[in-house]
Order: structure tokens, then sequence, then C-alpha cells
């Protein structure tokens, strides 16, 4: 279980999606580590989204990829910078929780150990800790199409909005 004050580290994507759902306050119980590559995309992408007051991002500078095996895992399965970074935090923070929208990345989090969700995830959770009725997120799945960049194929998408009526009866 995640308690207050945890940390996160993140990649691009939960923060552009969460922001473009207008969520990203689900991530203010944790500390937010943000590596430089993810600072940069994140701000061309959404440019007023670090100075949400209410979510407490750390910048992490001159990230390094010390990890062989994280290094051989990022060229095959062609990590983008922004990744590469947040999972080599995650060797800073191994008890922390890796956020990510790109399969390739959970992959990579998963064979080297560490806890890893994404957008949705963060959604799901939301429900279970009181954050958001399971009417609000429902909606929100349903509207991941059209008011996200999160790429997911519509056949999982409803799979997981199926999987969301059983478990919260909406």
């Amino acid at each position: 279980m995640i308690s207050h004050g945890s940390v996160a580290v993140c990649d691009a994507g939960p923060l552009i999606h969460l922001d473009e759902l207008g969520c990203l306050q689900l991530l203010d119980e944790f500390t937010v580590w943000v590596p430089d590559a993810v600072r940069r995309e994140v701000s061309y992408h959404r440019p007023a989204l670090f100075v949400q007051a209410q979510v407490r991002f750390e910048t992490r500078a001159e990230v390094v990829v010390s990890l062989p095996t994280l290094r051989t895992l990022g060229e095959a399965l062609v990590l983008d910078a922004g990744e590469m970074e947040a999972l080599a935090l995650m060797e800073q923070m191994p008890q922390a929780l890796f956020l990510t929208d790109d399969a390739a990345a959970r992959l990579a989090a998963q064979q080297l150990g560490y806890r890893a969700h994404g957008t949705i995830g963060i959604l799901l959770r939301s429900v279970r800790r009181g954050r958001l009725s399971a009417a609000q997120v429902r909606t929100l799945l349903l509207e991941i199409p059209a008011r996200s960049s999160l790429h997911i194929r519509p056949a999982l998408l409803s799979d997981i909005t199926a999987q969301f009526r059983a478990e919260f009866g909406e």
C-alpha cells in the first residue's frame, strides 16, 4: 500500500494524460520525481503543467544510466531518453512507484523488479482511495479517446471498462 508522501517516478505519459483529463491532482499524495528529459517532453506538450501547486514535483537533473541491465533493456525495447532516465531514477528509489503508459517501459520496469502503473491505474486507484467516485472514473475511462492523447486499443479500453463495472458496479 502506498502511503501519503510516497515517491512516484514519472515518465511523461501519465503526467500529460492525467493533465488532459483534469486529474493531475490525483498525484498530490506523492512526491513526484521527474527526470530532466521527462520535464522537457512534458513542458513541450503541456507548458503549464509544472506550475500546478497541488502536486510536489522534484526535478532530477543529470540522471545517469549505470545499470548494465537497464542499458541492455533500453536498447532491446527501444526506450526513449525520458523512459531511460525515469528507470535510472528507480535505481535510486526502488520502492517508488514507476508511472508510465508505455508498454515497453512497463516491461523493462517489471524485468528490473519495479512496481509500474499508468494513467488508468491511477484512475482506478482513486476510486479505491475515495478520491473520485466510481461514476466519475467510469466517465473518465469512456472519455479517454476524446480527451487525452493516451493511445489505447478500443478493445482493451472496453475490457478495462467491463472489469471496472464488475468491480465497482458502475
